[in-house]
């Protein structure tokens, strides 16, 4: 059984960065889990600030520091006094990344929650090579905030392709929302489609191809519903065919969810999804958040 106990958010101070540190106080409190707020002051901007102010006092760094602890008191008190919970503030520096993986470690932080826009990194954490290189590295779940937290979960949409991964990704939506709904998708297609149909086969024989796929896809649904053995909230399955990425999007929209649950490995639309063009055209295109599991 997946716990979160720990959460640890990165916030770069901005107004957007807020609702990630907002929607990890909401989990927070909803789980009961204690709330690490971190924020990196990079050295590269410091030493180009160095050397544009060679005549200023030498503790600069410092004074940018005790700035950013400033900040990030005023959003610990915030956020006690929204939810109810109270975050322990770090203020490091160095590199994001690094930085990330060390406070996790520090903290034994179980599920790490970034914003998916912000002053500096995170505005382009989803679209560039830092989302990439994160989810690569990280041993602990992600999520990735995109809207604020008006609430908890509601909804969330739990794509599946049966792998050993599938399960993980299941368990670890049902501990971060425990009375949402899950819906499960498999998107499935029939293998060597488009070849088939460039050979000449008949549609009427892809069409009766593509009805034995779905419902080998229906039972092997089934099963995996059953060995999941997901409890108290209600489970939707959706079984279609087409494209994974296509219809994540639209059912993410059709059903009104605010989270996608990916997992990290799979043996082909979840193993694509993290590395690949899925990966980016989902979390470009998703109205809401995003949680990978690894």
């Amino acid at each position: 059984m997946i716990r979160i106990q720990r959460l640890l958010a990165a916030t770069d101070l901005s107004a957007p960065a807020r609702h990630a540190a907002e929607r990890a106080a909401l989990v927070a409190r909803e789980l009961g889990a204690a709330l690490d707020l971190l924020h990196v002051i990079s050295v590269a901007p410091v030493d180009r600030l160095r050397r544009l102010l060679a005549e200023a006092s030498a503790d600069i760094e410092a004074q940018i520091a005790a700035d950013a602890t400033t900040e990030m008191q005023r959003l610990a008190d915030s956020l006690q006094l929204q939810f109810n919970v109270r975050p322990t503030t770090h203020v490091e520096h160095g590199g994001l990344l690094r930085q990330i993986d060390a406070r996790a470690a520090a903290s034994a932080a179980n599920m790490l929650v970034l914003g998916a826009r912000g002053a500096s990194f995170m505005r382009h954490l989803l679209l560039g090579s830092t989302a990439e290189r994160m989810v690569r590295r990280t041993t602990r779940p992600m999520l990735v905030v995109k809207q604020p937290a008006r609430g908890p979960y509601q909804r969330l949409l739990v794509p599946v392709d049966f792998s050993p991964a599938s399960r993980p990704a299941c368990e670890l939506a049902r501990a971060l929302a425990p009375r949402a709904e899950l819906v499960l998708l498999h998107a499935f297609e029939v293998p060597f489609e488009t070849r088939l149909r460039s050979a000449g086969v008949q549609d009427e024989t892809l069409r009766k191809y593509r009805e034995t796929a779905q419902s080998q896809a229906e039972r092997a649904m089934q099963s995996f519903l059953a060995a999941a053995s997901l409890p108290s909230a209600p489970v939707t399955t959706l079984v279609l065919h087409g494209d994974a990425s296509s219809l994540i999007i639209e059912q993410e929209q059709e059903r009104d969810c605010d989270l996608v649950v990916v997992g990290k490995r799979g043996e082909s639309m979840v193993d694509d999804f993290l590395l690949g063009s899925v990966t980016k055209h989902v979390l470009q295109a998703s109205q809401g958040d995003v949680l990978v599991s690894v």
